[in-house]
């Protein structure tokens, strides 16, 4: 989610004659300002069990936003019983790694806790990758079934996976004798399927994740990931709104097959009984259309999706959006313009941002706004049983408040391992249970004045090493098509608006900024690219 902390380096220590309460100078630790909430201690609990046993009124479930389809509440655990008896059948067991290679549906939900039922486990792709990435996702942890697209299912049986093609629209696909294999799992022709001993340390789900590099590794989360993202995350933000969670409706356009999108429209939101609009692939011009159909309140996005919900507010009539109450923003930083924008074209609707990883299974931070405070460019507060440590990169001290290098995190949320790659495990999560999430907290404020600049496209901030400043923050920077722009003019820009000790020393003009698949800017490969032309 979104890098947006205000950190940057400093050439002396800030004069600080009080610290706050959440921050222990004996360990350098910040601990949440939140108090701690009490998780399962039960071993032997699930996350299938544990959002199933949260009592609430909600009554439509899943909704698919093109035809209208609906899944309520009461059908929804009957349906992923009755599939975890058709997978049962079919051979899948408890270790089994089952390969979910699908675009956003209202079956995603329903096929991803029926393979957890059964102490199976979850890797999810984007369904548009290439065959070549998808083999090796297959031998890398082990895939023995998949669900998939029609299109893919004979691509993937030569691959030696057994491939179940799954219908996107339940009311029009299903009868097509290509998913009859689909409708017979799900029929609930085959009894009760026997339930294995599942623990909260028992692997849930295989995540593909670019991490702190842009080299992609499975990253392991645990039952005990998505119980403790499930009350730190999801039913504890519930938590801090007066109205019921079961009366709010979302809608899902973030990608399932991601962390941000899992977390929210697959796992947590269903404890809550709140209704869940699916939107099978984004589409702008539908968008508006949707939101006002279906009544919905919640709107997770991305930047690039609240930079288009902007641009639609503006050109809609006046009861157009009216049922909005929130956006909430992660993945990628934001400029305080696109923010500033999307106040003024929708200001009934609460605005925050949150930041998270797949190797936090998606827990960090989250904004919250009332009447009296309110703070819309923060990515908001450490969540709760969450602590964190600010870490010089060079040296690996800790530092203090005001001081400036990478987020590392530790909590119950924090990832197993990394499958297959101990190295990589050993270099993210340290013998303490530190995750090194690899973000600098946080150029982005810079990123921001950056992106502000009429000629300029894209941009990213690193550091690098200086003999006199022990760092000196570096931009790299995409230019807009026919700009004449000189890294000199970059270097005065940002000069004239930000204080001398954040100023940009150096310029890198680049076609691209890397990015995770969530379209995080990977700043560590830049840091790499300048290292290796020192």
């Amino acid at each position: 989610m979104a890098t947006s902390l205000n950190f940057f380096p400093q050439t002396s220590e800030p004069k600080t004659t009080h610290l706050p309460d959440w921050y222990l100078p004996e360990t350098r630790i910040y601990s949440s300002t939140y108090s701690s909430i009490s998780l399962p201690t039960d071993p032997f609990l699930d996350i299938v069990s544990f959002i199933f046993s949260h009592q609430h009124d909600g009554v439509t479930a899943l909704i698919d936003s093109s035809s209208g389809y609906s899944i309520s509440y009461s059908k929804l655990l009957p349906l992923v019983q009755s599939m975890a008896s058709g997978l049962h059948h079919l051979g899948v067991s408890q270790g089994d790694v089952v390969l979910l290679l699908l675009p956003n549906s209202v079956n995603f939900p329903i096929i991803f806790f029926s393979v957890l039922y059964l102490g199976a486990v979850v890797t999810t792709m984007n369904p548009l990758s290439n065959m070549m990435e998808v083999k090796k996702q297959i031998v890398d942890c082990g895939v023995r079934f998949a669900f998939t697209l029609l299109e893919n299912v004979d691509k993937l049986q030569k691959l030696g996976v057994h491939a179940i093609g799954v219908p996107e629209n339940m009311d029009l696909d299903s009868e097509k004798t290509g998913f009859l294999s689909f409708r017979k799992l799900i029929g609930g022709q085959f009894g009760k399927a026997p339930r294995p001993v599942i623990r909260q340390q028992d692997t849930a789900a295989i995540m593909y994740s670019s991490g702190t590099t842009g080299v992609s590794k499975g990253v392991v989360l645990t039952h005990g990931n998505f119980i403790a993202m499930t009350e730190l995350f999801v039913r504890f933000e519930a938590s801090q709104y007066e109205y019921s969670s079961s009366k709010n409706v979302y809608l899902a356009v973030l990608p399932m097959f991601h962390i941000y999108g899992l977390s929210l429209f697959v796992v947590g939101l269903l404890s809550l009984g709140s209704s869940i609009v699916i939107m099978r692939r984004f589409d702008a011009s539908e968008l508006v259309k949707v939101i006002d159909d279906y009544g919905v309140t919640h709107f997770p996005v991305v930047p690039p999706i609240l930079t288009t919900l902007t641009m639609r507010a503006k050109r809609v009539c006046e009861n157009s959006l009216q049922s909005l109450k929130q956006v909430s923003c992660g993945a990628a930083p934001l400029s305080g313009k696109t923010i500033e924008d999307f106040v003024q074209a929708l200001p009934h609707v609460d605005f925050i941002q949150g930041y998270g990883m797949t190797e936090s299974t998606a827990v960090g931070t989250r904004g919250f706004n009332n009447e009296k405070h309110h703070n819309y460019s923060s990515i908001g507060l450490l969540a709760p049983n969450m602590q964190a440590k600010v870490v010089d990169w060079n040296s690996g001290s800790s530092l203090p408040p005001g001081f400036h290098g990478e987020l590392w995190l530790r909590g119950p949320a924090i990832m197993q391992r990394y499958i297959n790659n101990v190295e990589a495990t050993n270099m993210t999560i340290d013998k303490d249970g530190w995750l090194r999430t690899g973000d600098i907290i946080a150029p982005a404020d810079l990123e921001a004045v950056l992106i502000s600049h009429p000629e300029i496209l894209d941009a990213a901030v690193t550091s690098a090493a200086d003999e006199v400043c022990g760092e000196i923050p570096v931009a790299f920077v995409v230019r807009r098509h026919g700009s004449t722009l000189t890294k000199g003019a970059v270097i005065d820009f940002v000069a004239n608006q930000v204080a001398p000790y954040k100023k940009v020393r150096r310029v890198v003009f680049t076609e691209s900024i890397p990015k995770s698949a969530a379209g995080k800017n990977l700043r560590k490969e830049l840091k790499c690219f300048i290292n290796s032309r020192l």
